[in-house]
């Protein structure tokens, strides 16, 4: 049993943010996305002062014959929303999908996409196809498979490439069902997300209690992880449990990949 703390890479954003408290020091650049990597999967926080692109990603399937590379599917859980932020999944209705390729040149994509209000807390989950959009004002968790292939189809005239034929191979063009309902679990625990490729608890420790196998994602609060020292914003790789302690009241993220434990 023991856990290890996994070393965050800051990867700097134009949509980014320098505004990291209180999981992470401020900084003088503008920093979108913190890093954790953890094996099959990666865990992230965003940080967002603009519209992300709206983007898509391909599944295993696909990305292992183009791109030499798993898919992604991901999962956003909220933690801080301004007034009005609110991202994007799925469309408000069917598009035709010969239709995407002008929707997206043209920028009323934008409009035709299903935008959902956030609030800290929300979990939405985003498989593989799924057109997304993340809006600005957000700071959240993300943990998806580990890769980076992303096929933009509309960047808001930034000046990066974008990717219409790929995104039109792989893209779902119905709806989504917005954000994900918790439910309870044994022991106090929250169970937000259980699929294919991650399972994802959220639970909150008011003194000591174990931690099963996979990484824990510490969300808020102090203490001690089978007796190093974490505090919020650390990812942490438990290998059998992990016996945390908090020294105030304690919020984390648990996910692992299902074979982890079978």
């Amino acid at each position: 049993m023991s856990a290890r703390a996994i070393e965050p890479k800051f990867v700097e954003k134009v949509w980014g943010s320098k505004h990291l408290e209180p999981w992470f020091p401020d900084r003088q650049e503008k920093t979108g996305e913190v890093w954790f990597p953890a094996g099959e999967l990666l865990i992230k926080f965003l940080f967002t002062t603009e519209d992300l692109s709206v983007q898509v990603h391909p599944s295993d399937a696909y990305a292992r014959e183009y791109e030499h590379s798993r898919g992604k599917t991901e999962m956003w859980h909220i933690l801080r929303a301004e007034p009005g932020a609110k991202v994007a999944l799925g469309f408000r209705s069917r598009v035709e999908r010969e239709a995407l390729p002008e929707l997206a040149r043209s920028g009323v994509i934008v409009d035709r996409l299903a935008w959902f209000a956030c609030e800290p807390g929300d979990t939405f989950f985003v498989p593989a196809g799924t057109v997304h959009a993340i809006g600005r004002g957000l700071a959240l968790c993300e943990i998806q498979q580990n890769s980076d292939v992303t096929y933009r189809l509309y960047d808001y005239g930034r000046p990066r490439e974008l990717h219409l034929e790929k995104s039109l191979d792989v893209a779902k063009v119905g709806k989504h069902p917005g954000a994900l309902r918790s439910r309870d679990a044994e022991d106090g625990r929250e169970l937000l997300v259980r699929g294919q490729y991650f399972e994802t608890e959220k639970l909150t420790v008011a003194g000591a209690r174990e931690v099963p196998e996979g990484y824990a994602v510490i969300l808020e609060g102090d203490g001690t992880i089978d007796g190093e020292p974490f505090r919020q914003g650390t990812v942490w790789e438990v290998e059998g449990t992990a016996t945390v302690q908090a020294d105030t009241p304690a919020t984390l993220l648990t996910t692992r990949v299902p074979n982890l434990r079978e």
